[in-house]
C-alpha cells in the first residue's frame, strides 16, 4: 500500500547531492560496459561492489540498480552497429537490428531501443511498487516442474524464429542444446564428451560462445565478402527520437504484452531478462501480422524485446526484497551488499526500513528516466562507427571479440572456443541455417536438463508429475498448444472455407 510519509522520507533519501551524482556516474558506467561487447552488467556490478563498500545503503544499491538499467540498454548499441550483441539479453533481436542498420536505419533502431527501454523499466518500476508481496508469492509456487515448462516454452521460439525452414531451426537448437552436454554430468558428475581436456570440465562458457557466433562470424561473413559496406549502411539520421512516437503508438497493445511477460519472467528466480527477451521475440512472432519480418529487419520484433528485458530487472527485485530470493544474478549480488550494510531481505525490510524500500522505489524511476538524456548522448557517438570503413573496423570488431572473450574468466581457452564457435556460425550462415536457435540452446540447455532430472527424481521417474501441478499443468498445456497451432489454424481455416 502507497505511504504518502515514507514515499516523502525516501525522496529526501534519494535528492541527497551525492546520491545524484552517483546515479549518473553509474548511468554512464553502466552505459560504457554495455556497450563493450563480452562486457556483462553483471561483471560491471561485481567490479562496482568493492566501492560500495565505502558508500552508505542508499547510494550503494541507487549505483547498481542505474548501472543494469543502463547496461541493458547499450548493450543494443554494438548490437545493432557490428552485429555482436552487448548483453545476452540483446542476443534474441541483434539479427533485426543489424539488419535494420544496414538498410539507413540505426538511429530509428536506438531510438526505440531508448524510449521502450525506458518504457519497460518504469513499468517494472510500477509492478515493484504496487505488486511486489503478491508476485512474489506466485513466484514461491514455482518447483522444478514449472521451470522445465518455462524452459520447453522458451526453446520453442527456436521453431518460431526460425525463417521458412523449420527442419533448419530445429538443426540449429539442437546443434546449441549438444553443446550445453559438453561438462560434467549434473546427477553423476561424470564428465561428458570433455575428450580428457580439464577446461571443459565445466563447459563451454555462454558468452564467448555468443561473441563468435555473432561477432565473429560476422567478420568473416565482411571479409570474405570484401569492402561490401555500402552507402545506405553509412547514412543516419541526426533526429534519433524521429518515428519513435508512430512506433509506439503502432505497437502499444504488443508493448504492454512484452512488459507484463518481461516483468513476470523477471520475478522467477533464476529467468532473467534474456529469457524473458527469448520468450516475448517467439510469441511477438507467432501473433504478428507480419511474421515474415522477423530475424530481417522487424521494427516490431526489436520493440517486444527490449521493453522486456528492463522490464525483468524491476522484476527481479521482487522475490529479491520481499523474500531475499535472487531473481538473477545481479539481484544475488544485491542481495549481498544488503546484508553487508545490515538490511535483511524480507518481511522486516518492509516493516523497518520502509524509507529506504521507497527509496528504491524512486532510485528504479530516476535511473529509467535519466536513460533518456543519457543514452541520447551515447548515440549520437556511437552512430559515428557507421563512417568507419570496414578495412579498418573488422580489426577493431575482432579485437573487442577477444577482449571480450577472455575477459569472461581471463583464460585463453575462451579465445580458442569463440574461434571455434565463430567458425561454425559462419558456415551455419553460409548453408542457411539460422543462428539464433543455437543461441538460444545455449541459453536454456542446462536450465531443461537440471529441472528434467530434479523433477524425474522428484517423482521417481513419473513423467505425468509435470502435469500434477495447476501451474505447471498450465504451462505445459500452453505450450503443447503452441506446438500444434499451425495445425489447428490451418483446420480452422479449411473449416471457414467449407462454411
Amino acid at each position: 500500500m502507497f505511504t504518502p510519509d515514507l514515499f516523502m522520507q525516501g525522496l529526501s533519501l534519494v535528492m541527497d547531492p551525492f546520491v545524484l551524482l552517483v546515479v549518473i556516474c553509474s548511468g554512464l558506467y553502466g552505459l560504457f560496459i554495455g556497450a563493450m561487447p563480452g562486457l556483462t552488467a553483471t561483471m560491471a556490478v561485481a567490479l562496482l561492489v568493492p566501492i560500495t563498500f565505502y558508500m552508505e545503503p542508499v547510494p550503494a544499491i541507487a549505483s547498481i540498480i542505474t548501472m543494469s538499467a543502463s547496461a541493458i540498454f547499450a548493450g543494443d548499441l554494438p548490437g545493432t552497429l557490428l552485429h555482436i550483441p552487448g548483453t545476452p539479453s540483446s542476443a534474441a533481436y541483434c539479427d533485426d537490428s543489424y539488419a535494420l542498420s544496414k538498410q539507413g536505419k540505426a538511429s530509428l533502431v536506438l531510438g526505440i531501443d531508448l524510449v521502450l527501454s525506458a518504457m519497460g523499466g518504469l513499468f517494472g518500476s510500477i509492478v515493484l511498487m504496487c505488486a511486489a508481496p503478491a508476485l512474489a508469492e506466485v513466484a514461491l509456487q514455482f518447483s522444478s516442474y514449472e521451470f522445465f515448462w518455462l524452459a520447453v516454452l522458451g526453446l520453442s521460439c527456436a521453431v518460431l524464429i526460425s525463417g521458412r525452414s523449420v527442419l533448419k531451426g530445429l538443426i540449429s537448437l539442437l546443434f546449441g542444446l549438444l553443446l550445453t552436454c559438453v561438462g560434467a554430468d549434473i546427477t553423476l558428475g561424470f564428465p561428458r564428451f570433455t575428450f580428457d581436456n580439464i577446461a571443459l570440465l565445466e563447459g563451454f562458457s555462454f558468452i564467448p560462445a555468443m561473441i563468435g557466433m555473432f561477432g565473429l562470424a560476422e567478420v568473416f561473413k565482411n571479409v570474405s565478402q570484401g569492402e561490401a559496406k555500402d552507402a545506405e549502411l553509412i547514412s543516419y539520421s541526426k533526429k534519433v527520437f524521429s518515428g519513435v512516437g508512430h512506433v509506439v503508438r503502432k505497437l502499444k497493445f504488443q508493448l504492454l504484452r512484452s512488459q507484463i511477460i518481461g516483468t513476470l519472467v523477471g520475478v522467477l528466480p533464476g529467468a532473467g531478462g534474456d529469457i524473458a527477451a527469448w520468450i516475448c521475440y517467439g510469441v511477438g512472432k507467432r501473433f504478428s501480422k507480419h511474421p515474415e519480418e522477423y530475424g530481417k529487419g522487424s521494427v516490431e520484433a526489436i520493440g517486444n524485446c527490449t521493453t522486456a528485458n528492463n522490464a525483468a530487472i524491476s522484476g527481479a527485485f521482487i522475490p529479491a526484497l520481499v523474500f531475499g530470493i535472487p531473481g538473477d544474478s545481479l539481484t544475488a549480488i544485491i542481495i549481498g551488499v544488503l546484508f553487508m550494510k545490515g538490511l535483511e531481505p524480507g518481511p522486516s525490510l518492509f516493516s523497518q526500513h520502509g524509507d529506504f524500500l521507497y527509496a528504491i522505489y524512486i532510485v528504479f524511476l530516476l535511473a529509467n528516466i535519466l536513460l533518456i538524456p543519457l543514452g541520447y548522448l551515447v548515440i549520437r557517438c556511437a552512430t559515428r562507427v557507421l563512417k568507419v570503413p570496414s578495412s579498418v573496423l573488422n580489426p577493431v570488431i575482432l579485437g573487442f571479440c577477444m577482449v571480450g572473450a577472455y575477459a569472461i574468466n581471463n583464460d585463453n581457452f575462451d579465445i580458442e572456443c569463440m574461434l571455434g564457435f565463430g567458425i561454425a556460425a559462419y558456415f551455419m550462415i553460409a548453408h542457411g541455417i539460422p543462428v539464433a536457435p543455437a543461441v538460444l540452446g545455449l541459453v536454456l540447455g542446462h536450465m531443461l536438463e537440471n529441472t528434467f532430472m530434479q523433477s524425474m527424481i522428484k517423482s521417481e521417474w513419473d513423467p505425468l508429475s509435470f502435469f500434477s501441478r495447476p501451474i505447471s499443468c498450465s504451462l505445459g498445456v500452453i505450450t503443447i498448444l503452441l506446438w500444434f497451432m499451425p495445425l489447428i489454424l490451418k483446420g480452422a481455416k479449411k473449416l471457414m472455407k467449407k462454411a
